[in-house]
């Protein structure tokens, strides 16, 4: 079993899909609005291949109603595979005008990881 994909329900659908393309050679998808309820979403697979994200935008007049169902998602933790690719990647989006709110370092179960925050809050966490 594996997870197939996490959605994250954003403002800036095209500015949150440029920042994934940009920084982790994410490829889109095509957009798709759903002709009942507005939401445009977008998928995004990553060269390993493995699990997608999906991004997803509602449209503005979106009741609370309808937002009522969607969760806080706390982080996405992206594997970059060596210690020397987390200081690099940390170093990139802190030079692109990203908060790092930890790190680089190895947490006290052995992770060697950083986290930075980027757009609309997300928070990213780069480990090995």
């Amino acid at each position: 079993m594996r997870i197939e994909h996490i959605a994250i329900l954003c403002k800036d659908l095209k500015g949150m899909k440029k920042f994934f393309m940009d920084c982790f050679d994410a490829v889109p998808f095509p957009e798709h609005v759903s002709k009942r309820t507005g939401q445009t979403n977008c998928f995004l697979s990553f060269p390993d291949g493995g699990s997608r994200l999906e991004l997803m935008t509602l449209p503005e007049q979106s009741s609370q109603e309808e937002c009522a169902g969607y969760q806080i998602l706390a982080h996405i933790s992206v594997s970059v595979g060596n210690r020397q690719q987390v200081d690099k990647m940390t170093k990139k989006l802190s030079d692109n005008g990203f908060r790092v709110l930890s790190g680089p370092r190895t947490t006290g179960d052995g992770y060697y990881e950083s986290c930075v925050s980027v757009l609309e809050g997300l928070q990213i966490e780069i480990t090995e």
